[in-house]
C-alpha cells in the first residue's frame, strides 16, 4: 500500500522548503541591491522580517493539514464510540484516496460484520425464548447470586408477579423443594431432582435443577398433576374391579363348597342356594359387559352411527322400550314438555343413556311413584331431563355421582344388583356426542338428570323429513340396560 498521507507530508513540507527558499532568494537580492542606501540596522530588519514571514506561511500551511487529518481522526474516535455505545448501523464516510479512507472502510466493514453477528444473536435469542416460552414445562435461570435471570411465560403465570429478573430466588419461589433442588445443583454442581407440592396449590411438579457454566442452575417443573391424577384413578380402578369381583366370587365358592360338603343336600336348599349362584354369576357378568362397554366408549376407535332424529320422537321411543318394566314396577313413566327440533346422534347409544337414566330412577326414586321425561331448547342444544321424586341425593355426592363405582349407598347399590359404572358410561356417550350432563337434587324432592344434545344442522334440518326408527340400529332382543 502506498504510504499516501506520509507522501502529502513529505510533499507539503518540501513545498515549504521551496517556498522559504524562493522567498529568502527575492529578499536576499532586494536587500542587496539596497544595501548602499540602507542603514545596516534596517537591512537586518528586513532580513528578520523576510526569515518570520516564510515561517508564519509554513505555520499556517501545516496548522490547516493538521486540522484536516486531526477532523478526520475526530471522526473516526467518534464512530468507534457509537460503535460502543451499540450503534451498530454508524458508518464513516471518507473520500479521500489515503491511509485513513482505507482504514474508514475497513472499520465500516467491521461494523457491519458486527451488526450482522448481533441480529443474529437477537433473532437465535429470540427463537430460544419463543421455544422456552413454548414448552409445557415451567422454565427459570438462577444466577451464581441467588437472583433470577430470566424465566419463560408459564413459569411467570404460575408464580405471577414474585418472578422477574433480579429478584431474589427465596422471594420468587417459596417452594422448599424447589429451593433445595436449586440449592444442590448450585452448591454441588450436579443434576438434582425433586417433587414439589406447594408451588403451585392443588398441583403437582417434578423438579429438575441443573447447574451451568457461569456458575448458575437452570430449574425445570413439570406438571405431573394429571399423571398423577391418572396413576391414583388406575389404582382406584384395579381396586374397585378386584373388589366388585371378589364379593360374588367369595359368595359363589362359599355356596358351592357348602353344597359340596353336604352329601344328601335337601332339594330347597340345593335350589335356594343355586339361585344365589346364579345370582352373582350374573352380577359378575353384568359387572364384565359394563366394564367392556366402558371400554369400547373410551376408546380412540369408538365410532358414532349418527343420525338425525327429533327430539320428541327420541323421548317417546324411549318410554315405549321401557314400558314393559315400568309396568312391573308400578311406577308411572311420564313426559312432560317436549320440542320437535332435531339432534344429530346415534339413536342406539343415546337410547341406552335413557335406559340408565329410567332404570336407575326405578331403583333408587320408586317411592315418588312416577318418572317424568322431558326435553326443552336452550340456545343451541336440546336439554333432556329424566326426573324422579323419591328421597333425593345430598349435595356433596352431585359431583360424583358419574365417577366409576362411586356410590351414594353401597349396601342398598348392591343389594339392587347395580355395578356402579351405568353413570359413567352415560357421561362418556354424551361427550361423545359432544353434549354433557349433570344432576340437581333436593332431600325429599327426588333428583333430576340433565343432558344435553347438539342440535342439527339448519341445512339438515330443513331437508327431508327423519327416516323411521326403524331404520336405524336395532337388535331382535330388548336393549340390555346398563344398571348404575
Amino acid at each position: 500500500m502506498k504510504r499516501k498521507v506520509f507522501s502529502k507530508l513529505l510533499g507539503l513540507f518540501a513545498l515549504l522548503l521551496v517556498f522559504h527558499a524562493a522567498l529568502i532568494e527575492v529578499l536576499f537580492h532586494r536587500i542587496v541591491r539596497n544595501a548602499a542606501q540602507r542603514p545596516e540596522h534596517v537591512i537586518g530588519q528586513e532580513a528578520l522580517f523576510s526569515g518570520l514571514a516564510a515561517l508564519l506561511v509554513a505555520l499556517l500551511l501545516a496548522a490547516w493539514f493538521s486540522r484536516s487529518i486531526s477532523l478526520r481522526l475526530r471522526r473516526m474516535v467518534d464512530f468507534a464510540l457509537q460503535i460502543a455505545e451499540g450503534h451498530l448501523d454508524a458508518r464513516l464516510d471518507e473520500r479521500e484516496n489515503d491511509e485513513l479512507t482505507a482504514m474508514a472502510q475497513a472499520l465500516n466493514v467491521t461494523a457491519a460484520r458486527l451488526e450482522a453477528s448481533f441480529a443474529e444473536l437477537d433473532n437465535r435469542r429470540r427463537e430460544l425464548a419463543t421455544l422456552l416460552d413454548s414448552m409445557q414445562e415451567a422454565v427459570v435461570a438462577i444466577s451464581a447470586e441467588r437472583r433470577v435471570s430470566w424465566s419463560n411465560a408459564l413459569m411467570q403465570r404460575l408464580a405471577g408477579t414474585s418472578i422477574r429478573e433480579g429478584a431474589s430466588l427465596a422471594s420468587a419461589i417459596r417452594d422448599p423443594d424447589v429451593l433445595a433442588c436449586v440449592e444442590c445443583a448450585l452448591n454441588k454442581r450436579e443434576i438434582a431432582t425433586g417433587r414439589a407440592i406447594a408451588f403451585v396449590p392443588g398441583r403437582i411438579f417434578e423438579v429438575n435443577a441443573a447447574p451451568t457454566p457461569g456458575g448458575g442452575a437452570v430449574v425445570v417443573l413439570h406438571d405431573v398433576t394429571a399423571v398423577e391424577a391418572a396413576e391414583k384413578s388406575r389404582r382406584e380402578f384395579i381396586a374397585n374391579v378386584s373388589h366388585e369381583l371378589r364379593t360374588p366370587l367369595t359368595s359363589i365358592s362359599g355356596y358351592v363348597e357348602t353344597l359340596l360338603e353336604d352329601e344328601l343336600p335337601k332339594p330347597a336348599t340345593t335350589k335356594e342356594f343355586l339361585a344365589i349362584i346364579l345370582k352373582n354369576a350374573q352380577r359378575m357378568n353384568r359387572l364384565t359387559e359394563d366394564l367392556l362397554e366402558l371400554a369400547s366408549i373410551e376408546s380412540k376407535d369408538y365410532q358414532l352411527h349418527l343420525q338425525r332424529v327429533r327430539a320428541d320422537r327420541l323421548v317417546n321411543d324411549a318410554v315405549d322400550s321401557l314400558a314393559g318394566m315400568v309396568l312391573e314396577s308400578g311406577v308411572q313413566l311420564e313426559t312432560g314438555g317436549l320440542v320437535s327440533d332435531c339432534v344429530q346422534v346415534d339413536v342406539y347409544a343415546i337410547t341406552q343413556v335413557f335406559g340408565n337414566l329410567i332404570e336407575n330412577a326405578l331403583k333408587y326414586g320408586r317411592s315418588g311413584g312416577r318418572i317424568v321425561l322431558a326435553a326443552r331448547r336452550t340456545d343451541a342444544m336440546v336439554e333432556f331431563s329424566v326426573r324422579d321424586f323419591g328421597p333425593g341425593i345430598a349435595s356433596e355426592h352431585l359431583q360424583r355421582i358419574f365417577e366409576r363405582f362411586y356410590r351414594v349407598d353401597k349396601a342398598r347399590s348392591r343389594e339392587s344388583g347395580g355395578t356402579g359404572l351405568g353413570l359413567a358410561i352415560v357421561k362418556h356417550i354424551l361427550q361423545t356426542h359432544g353434549g354433557s350432563i349433570w344432576a340437581e337434587s333436593e332431600l325429599g324432592h327426588g333428583t333430576t338428570f340433565h343432558f344435553t344434545l347438539p342440535i342439527a344442522a339448519a341445512a339438515a334440518q330443513s331437508g327431508a323429513a327423519a327416516p323411521p326408527l326403524s331404520a336405524e340400529k336395532k337388535s331382535p332382543e330388548p336393549i340390555p340396560f346398563k344398571s348404575p
